[in-house]
């Protein structure tokens, strides 16, 4: 009742940001990086289980911005140049592909690496992190033989099959498919549950998804964020669970909840990682207490409403702590 999770990333040590100059500098070998990753994860673990989350990830503590560093192990796209590089960074700052020939990522995206290092660092229960293929999509370009976005989505979607997989041989049994960018279209979103069920076609583990209004540089992608356009996707998605943005932009359609008829599990944001200051654990126990009005406590999992890779490591403690507290004071309310 009331179970405890995060969405996937950790807040970075202040010596995996010096890390990462370095090996970008070319001054670490691979045992060093190997070292780096190990070191790194058992940090993002220790955070999450003095905290007491109850199913942890692995804290994705070598990605690059979310989704960049994935490209790195596909084939067939080739970098393109960032269309600005002055000023504040944001969402037009990132780098776009252009696709060259039929994609494939042949040595898999390394998120099974991921997993196993995590696996042999703690005794949890762990979420393994996948992007989804309408997200991996986003940056690129159509081109090396690929007319339209549908037949270039189905091949990001075997892609993204293949880990899945790959992640249970692995004894992966808890996978959570991101598609955070289905959240930002305004009117109609996608029938992103198309490509997502596809993504998981015959993976025989409990299947999560997130969706939520993007956390680049600590900012939402959408000016207007309403998850009422989504509902259909969400009713189609061949998921036991839906893990869904809330505390930063307040519960009104968290109403909507209960026109969807579902059996789903709904992981609900109740910690903001875009602001700086944590909140309180009697702050996250009343969110908790609102989100019960809508859904049934056997349904309800709590979260941060995405990642923490944009939030300083000090503050994400405070904040986890801060989860698991106010879930715990919920709980002893329902004689759980």
């Amino acid at each position: 009742m009331l179970t405890t999770s995060v969405i996937g990333s950790h807040g970075l040590p202040g010596w995996v940001w010096l890390a990462r100059e370095a090996m970008a500098a070319g001054r670490l070998g691979a045992i060093d990086v190997r070292e780096l990753m190990e070191d790194a994860t058992q940090a993002a673990l220790l955070d999450q289980e003095r905290a007491g989350i109850d199913v942890v990830t692995t804290g994705e503590m070598m990605r690059v911005r979310f989704i960049v560093g994935f490209y790195e192990h596909i084939t067939g796209i080739r970098a393109l140049e960032p269309p600005r590089k002055l000023g504040q960074p944001l969402w037009d700052t990132n780098t776009p592909f252009e696709v060259v020939e039929k994609i494939a990522a042949p040595g898999g995206l390394g998120i099974v690496e991921e997993f196993k290092l995590a696996r042999a660092l703690t005794a949890k229960r762990i979420k393994a992190t996948v992007p989804g293929p309408y997200t991996l999509l986003v940056p690129l370009k159509l081109g090396g033989g690929y007319r339209d976005k549908d037949t270039l989505l189905a091949d990001l979607a075997a892609i993204v099959n293949a880990e899945c997989k790959a992640l249970v041989t692995a004894g992966c049994d808890f996978i959570q498919i991101d598609e955070p960018h289905s959240g930002m279209y305004a009117g109609s979103a996608p029938r992103f549950d198309h490509g997502v069920n596809k993504a998981v076609e015959g993976v025989t583990a409990k299947i999560a998804v997130h969706v939520c209004f993007g956390n680049l540089y600590g900012r939402p992608f959408a000016a207007v964020r309403d998850y009422r356009h989504v509902y259909p996707a969400l009713a189609g998605l061949h998921a036991s669970q839906v893990v869904l943005e809330y505390a930063n932009r307040g519960f009104d359609d968290l109403r909507l909840w209960k026109e969807f008829p579902t059996d789903k599990e709904l992981g609900v944001g109740v910690v903001d990682v875009k602001a700086f200051k944590a909140e309180t654990a009697r702050e996250v126990a009343e969110r908790i207490r609102h989100a019960l009005e809508y859904v049934a406590p056997d349904k309800l999992w709590v979260n941060p409403d995405c990642g923490f890779w944009e939030t300083p490591r000090w503050v994400v403690k405070q904040k986890l702590a801060a989860l698991v507290e106010g879930a715990r004071l919920v709980r002893k309310e329902l004689g759980g």
